[in-house]
C-alpha cells in the first residue's frame, strides 16, 4: 500500500486528474476501475475521482508496488526530454511568495517547451523549487509549476510563475480579465509623437507562424493597443506600451503594420533599421521587453499582492541608446509621479 498525502501545491485538483499525473502510464479505465474496487480510496473512503482535493487530504493506494512502478515509470523516450538539472542559469527572481515568481526571463530563452528536447524557463522554474528544497520530485509527479504568461523567445522581462495550483489559476484569471495590466518597453524606428491607443483585426498564418493586422472591423481576432512615448534618440522612439489584449506577436505586428517596426526584430522589422541598431549598439535581439505588471486589488490568497507594481529592469541595450533616466521615470507609479511633481513645484 502506498499513501499519496496533498500538500498546497496539489489542493484544488480532480481527484482523478491528480491520478493520472502520478500513475502516467495507466489508462482512466483502470484507474476508475481501481476506485470502484476501492483499491483507491481517499481519505479511508470509497472515491469515484471527481472530489476536489484538499490540502491533508491522503490517498490510499492498495496497490502492489510492481504495479505502481509499472504503470508510475518514465515513459519510453522521455529519458531524451531535457530538463534544468545542472545547468548554470539562475533565475532572476524579481518577486517570490509562497503562491507565485515573478521572473525577469532573458532574450533567447523560451518561456515554454516547444518540443519534448527543448528547455525552457518551465524547466529552470521546476529546477529552482527542487534545489531549494521548496518542491519534492515526487510533488512533482502530481503537480507541474507552469508559466502563465509567454514571451517569444526573443524578448526579455517579466513572467509570472505559479508555485502552486492556487497561484497558477489566480494568475490565469488576472490575466483572463485583464485586471493584471503589463506594460512593455520597446525602441522602434521613427519619431513618435504622442500618446495613442490603437485597434485593429490580427489574422495568423499556421504555416509560417506570422500574423498581420488587418483593419478595425474585419476578420481576426480584435486587438488593442496602447503606447505612449517616453524618448528620442537618433531617429529612434523609446515606447510604453500597454498591452490591452495579449495576442502572439500583436506589439510587434502591431506597430510595425503603422510604420514604426521594432528594432532587432528580424521576422517583423526593417532589414536597415536592424542592421543599423547592431553595428551602433550592439542589437542583437529585438528590443521589447516586458517592463512592469500592476496587480488588482485582491484579497485572499493572492491579497500580497493587491495593488502592487513589479518592474523588471530593461537589458543593457537600452540603457546604451538612452540612458538610465527615462526607465527610472517609466517605472514610476502614479502616486510617486505625483510625489514628484509636488516636490520639483516646491
Amino acid at each position: 500500500m502506498r499513501c499519496i498525502t496533498i500538500g498546497d501545491r496539489e489542493a484544488g485538483q480532480r481527484m482523478d486528474k491528480l491520478l493520472g499525473k502520478y500513475l502516467n502510464l495507466a489508462g482512466k479505465g483502470f484507474l476508475y476501475k481501481m476506485m470502484r474496487k476501492k483499491n483507491i480510496i481517499l481519505n479511508g473512503k470509497k472515491c469515484d475521482g471527481s472530489e476536489r482535493l484538499q490540502a491533508g487530504d491522503e490517498i490510499q493506494l492498495f496497490l502492489a508496488e510492481e504495479t505502481i512502478e509499472k504503470f508510475s515509470r518514465i515513459p519510453a523516450g522521455a529519458q531524451k526530454r531535457k530538463t534544468a538539472e545542472g545547468r548554470k542559469t539562475p533565475l532572476d527572481i524579481i518577486y517570490e511568495d509562497e503562491q507565485i515568481l515573478l521572473i525577469n526571463k532573458p532574450a533567447g530563452m523560451l518561456s515554454q517547451k516547444a518540443r519534448d528536447t527543448d528547455v525552457s524557463l518551465v524547466e529552470y522554474v521546476q529546477e529552482y523549487l527542487l534545489s531549494s528544497g521548496q518542491m519534492t520530485r515526487e510533488e512533482l509527479h502530481c503537480f507541474h509549476p507552469a508559466v502563465c504568461n509567454r514571451l517569444d523567445r526573443n524578448t526579455s522581462g517579466l513572467v509570472a510563475a505559479g508555485k502552486t495550483l492556487t497561484g497558477l489559476k489566480e494568475l490565469s484569471g488576472m490575466l483572463q480579465d485583464r485586471s493584471l495590466h503589463k506594460y512593455y518597453l520597446c525602441v522602434v524606428w521613427g519619431i513618435v509623437k504622442e500618446k495613442k491607443r490603437v485597434e485593429g483585426h490580427l489574422v495568423k498564418e499556421e504555416k509560417t507562424n506570422q500574423v498581420q493586422v488587418l483593419p478595425k472591423g474585419e476578420e481576426g481576432a480584435w486587438i488593442c493597443t496602447e503606447y505612449e512615448p517616453l524618448e528620442y534618440r537618433d531617429g529612434y522612439t523609446l515606447l510604453k506600451v500597454l498591452l490591452v489584449t495579449g495576442r502572439t506577436h500583436q506589439i510587434r505586428v502591431h506597430l510595425s503594420s503603422m510604420g514604426h517596426p521594432i528594432a532587432g526584430d528580424y521576422k517583423y522589422g526593417d532589414p536597415a533599421v536592424n542592421q543599423a541598431v547592431k553595428e551602433k549598439y550592439g542589437v542583437r535581439s529585438q528590443l521589447l521587453h516586458a517592463f512592469q505588471m500592476v496587480f488588482p486589488k485582491t484579497m485572499g490568497p493572492m491579497e500580497k499582492l493587491s495593488q502592487r507594481t513589479f518592474t523588471a529592469p530593461p537589458p543593457k541595450e537600452f540603457v546604451r541608446m538612452f540612458g538610465e533616466r527615462p526607465f527610472e521615470a517609466a517605472a514610476m507609479t502614479q502616486k510617486q509621479g505625483e510625489e514628484r511633481e509636488r516636490n520639483e513645484k516646491e
